[in-house]
């Protein structure tokens, strides 16, 4: 269970992790740099569809641990008093609900990628138009990569 919890709160150490704190939202990040060709060039090369797979492996990983790591009846670290103290681990008061938002912008990291799989394929909308978009829903999913982190870590809304 330990290297479970290890594996799923792995977060990066650098000046940098206030924009890109864990390898998922790196992940993402470049997947957002990277969709510009596509919405130009209106045609995704084969690099990019290897860096969107590795980008699903990033996310199940943590996703397919939290599921087990929740089962088990953990929760997330700002939801929760550390052992014996009146703080969470990070020194804020805990915030029960930010269980919930966790789970929820997990979701939306994984529909995002679910939709940039459909608009590639041209599944909905015609190719070249979701195209066009790609920018768009991956950058909300790199907010909400962010997002999974921060709610993770920080508490909410002092009410």
């Amino acid at each position: 269970m330990a290297f479970l919890t290890w594996l799923h709160n792995w977060q990066i150490a650098s000046p940098f992790a206030l924009v890109i704190p864990t390898p998922l939202a790196v992940a993402c990040l470049v997947l957002f740099l990277w969709s510009f060709g596509p919405a130009i060039k209106l045609r995704v090369g084969r690099p990019m569809m290897v860096w969107l797979r590795f980008t699903w492996a990033l996310t199940l990983i943590p996703a397919v641990t939290g599921v087990i790591l929740a089962v088990s009846g953990s929760k997330v670290a700002s939801a929760v008093a550390a052992a014996g103290q009146a703080t969470t681990k990070y020194g804020y008061p805990p915030d029960a609900k930010r269980n919930g938002e966790h789970w929820m912008y997990a979701a939306f990291v994984v529909l995002s990628l679910y939709i940039v799989e459909l608009m590639i394929q041209g599944r909905f909308v015609k190719r070249e138009t979701a195209l066009r978009y790609l920018p768009l829903v991956t950058f909300f999913m790199w907010g909400c990569s962010f997002m999974v982190y921060r709610v993770a870590v920080l508490p909410g809304s002092p009410d």
